[in-house]
C-alpha cells in the first residue's frame, strides 16, 4: 500500500504543472532560470500602452542585478534613465501579501499603476482588493517592506 502511495505521489508531481519560477528571496522578483525580471515583461509598457507587454531580447538592460526586457529602444532608454519610476514597486512583490508579512512574487499579468508607480499582484482578487483602498495598502505595505526587504538577498 505504501508503495502505491509513493508511486502516486511521484506520478502526480511529474504530471502537475510546475509552479511559477520566480524566486521569493531576491530584492527584485527574478525568474531563476532565465534571470529576467518580471518574466520578461516590459515595465515601461504598463505606463505607455496601459498593457502587460512582453519585452524583446534585443532590447535588454541590466539594473538591480537582473535583466529587464523592453518592447523597443525608447522604453529601454526611459527605464535606464528612471528605473525608480518604471520598475515595479516593492521589487515586484505583491503589496497585499506584504501587508500580511510575506513576500509573494507578483504576476506581471495582474498589475495596477497608482500614483505613477507600478504594482504587481499574485492574484486577480489581490489586485481588486488593492484597487478598492490603495492608500491603506500602500501605507501598510511600505511599513512592512522595510523589515522584509532586509531579509532578502541583495
Amino acid at each position: 500500500m505504501a508503495f502505491f502511495g509513493l508511486l502516486a505521489g511521484i506520478l502526480t508531481a511529474v504530471w502537475l504543472p510546475l509552479p511559477v519560477d520566480a524566486t521569493t528571496t531576491e530584492r527584485v522578483v527574478t525568474n531563476r532560470y532565465s534571470g529576467l525580471a518580471i518574466e520578461g515583461f516590459d515595465p515601461v509598457a504598463y505606463f505607455t500602452d496601459a498593457a502587460a507587454t512582453q519585452g524583446r531580447p534585443e532590447y535588454e538592460a541590466a539594473e538591480s542585478g537582473v535583466v529587464w526586457r523592453f518592447r523597443n529602444e525608447g522604453n529601454r532608454a526611459s527605464f535606464v534613465a528612471h528605473p525608480e519610476i518604471y520598475g515595479p514597486q516593492f521589487g515586484g512583490y505583491d503589496p497585499t501579501d506584504l501587508v500580511r508579512g510575506v513576500t509573494c512574487a507578483g504576476n506581471p499579468r495582474f498589475w495596477a499603476v497608482v500614483g505613477n508607480r507600478l504594482y504587481l499582484f499574485n492574484r486577480e482578487h489581490s489586485r481588486d482588493a488593492f484597487a478598492a483602498d490603495p492608500a491603506r495598502f500602500l501605507k501598510e505595505a511600505a511599513a512592512r517592506w522595510l523589515e522584509l526587504e532586509e531579509s532578502l538577498a541583495q
